[in-house]
């Protein structure tokens, strides 16, 4: 066969490869359409890929994995060939409460730990080195995350029942991506963010719960519920520059920013009083804009060892979250003022590889380690017991294991022999995060309803796991 012929061979298969990933990304956005997000520091969840919550999700000026797909998506341009990475959240944690008369009441992540738990996948594929030239240094991917949400469940008899026992928010960001690289050091991204509600699986909308107090034709001490879904799109921009490499041509000194747009959910849904209709009910859902801008530094990188240290900043922008007002058929409206407040996030990270080592040849090694603080959304007036939010802070660390082409796993199967058919992997990682979330207490006095004012004292565990694959 001529070199022609042999190398379009190999384009096909690995855009077979590709098809099949993007296939597995469908697969995705059904089953995780039953994840609940579980973080209380609602409704921003961080962690989106492992290794970079091992570093306390100082990761838009590194990007260098398939969770560039979030967290800077101009990184995608330094991936090569085909790469897929897919992994979970698991978070357990509890929130307790003490009100000015010493009545007491806990709560949870709905069990120890919150089950399904969030989750996030990335397919991402370099044109170029697919053999289509003809667009240039161009980058695709598509990731499915679980971005912002909240999981949180009170007693029945809790002291707030009428406020909140229930809170949930399993909502799915489908993000078709472009990178491209402009120059050897400048690269841009642009990007759909696709928010939505899948009912395939579990209840796939909003809903909150809480023990009606009476009134409104509703007798006291009814199970109230609350639910609504729509689907709403943004788009991202980014964009990664590197201002120092060293003599193999990596990156000493890299720059990132990433802008994600504002998306508006018209919530659909109906109000239920113990499991039975009482209205059709609509609320409007405001998603905020972010910002980010990072500085990433490798005081060392050379062909045996690399050390990062990064520095993230993130703006977000909770001023546009005004009210959840829910309005009824009847044309009544229940009120839910919320007048959050925009915040700021610092992350800091560092990771420390060794490239070559003797006892693993073929292997890469990571530790990481990370800090982020994150301010609270929630004025006390518009406190939510069922997003119980505090200023925090998060430190952690992970291990990453990268076995290579050359490599074997378990010291039996080269890491380059699995694959399907003739595509073949090129490296097969795997990642490791746990990291603890430290709330400050909060005291929460003046609050729209007096059952919620009191001391909330806040403490989450989050452990990670991604799994990443290279074609």
């Amino acid at each position: 066969m001529s070199e022609a012929g042999c190398a379009w061979s190999q384009n096909e298969r690995q855009f077979s490869l590709l098809r099949i990933a993007l296939a597995g990304a469908l697969m995705f956005v059904c089953w995780h359409g039953a994840f609940e997000p579980v973080l209380a520091q609602v409704p921003r969840i961080q962690g989106q890929g492992t290794a970079a919550s091992g570093m306390g999700n100082a990761f838009s000026a590194q990007a260098d994995d398939p969770s560039a797909l979030h967290y800077n998506p101009a990184g995608m341009t330094q991936l090569h060939g085909v790469e897929f990475m897919t992994g979970v959240l698991l978070s357990g944690g509890t929130t307790s409460f003490t009100s000015p008369t010493g009545a007491t009441a806990t709560g949870d992540r709905n069990g120890s730990v919150a089950w399904p738990p969030p989750g996030h996948l990335y397919v991402t594929a370099n044109l170029k080195d697919l053999g289509v030239a003809a667009l240039g240094d161009l980058t695709a991917g598509i990731g499915v995350t679980v971005p912002f949400g909240s999981l949180t469940r009170w007693p029945n008899d809790g002291p707030f029942r009428t406020a909140t026992t229930f809170n949930s928010l399993p909502l799915l960001d489908i993000k078709p991506t472009l990178a491209y690289k402009l120059t050897d050091d400048f690269s841009v991204g642009l990007g759909a963010d696709i928010y939505t509600f899948s009912g395939l699986f579990g209840e796939g909308h909003v809903e909150r719960t809480s023990v009606w107090p009476g009134g409104g034709g509703i007798p006291a001490g009814s199970q109230v519920e609350l639910f609504g879904a729509d689907t709403a799109a943004g788009f991202n921009a980014s964009l990664l520059y590197t201002a120092i490499k060293n003599a193999d041509g990596k990156p000493l000194a890299n720059i990132g920013i990433v802008y994600r747009s504002q998306a508006t959910l018209h919530l659909n849904g109906a109000f239920l009083a113990n499991g039975a209709k009482v209205s059709d009910a609509t609320a409007t859902l405001v998603l905020p804009q972010v910002i980010t801008g990072a500085v990433a530094l490798w005081p060392v990188r050379d062909r045996e060892h690399e050390w990062k240290l990064e520095v993230d900043v993130d703006y977000v922008g909770w001023k546009s979250v005004r009210n959840l007002d829910v309005h009824l058929a009847n044309g009544s409206t229940i009120p839910q003022p919320l007048n959050w407040r925009s915040t700021y996030g610092v992350m800091l990270g560092t990771e420390y590889k060794w490239l070559t080592l003797e006892s693993l040849p073929f292997w890469e090694v990571a530790l990481r380690a990370g800090y982020t603080n994150q301010q609270t959304q929630m004025p006390d007036f518009g406190f939510d017991p069922g997003s119980p939010s505090a200023d925090v802070n998060i430190i952690g660390g992970g291990v990453g294991l990268v076995c290579k082409e050359q490599g074997e796993f378990l010291g039996v199967i080269p890491c380059g022999d699995l694959g399907i058919g003739a595509v073949k992997t090129k490296l097969i990682g795997l990642d490791l995060s746990y990291q603890a979330a430290l709330y400050e207490e909060r005291t929460v006095t003046g609050n729209r309803n007096p059952t919620v004012n009191g001391l909330y004292k806040t403490t989450l565990h989050t452990g990670g796991i991604s799994i990443r694959v290279a074609f």
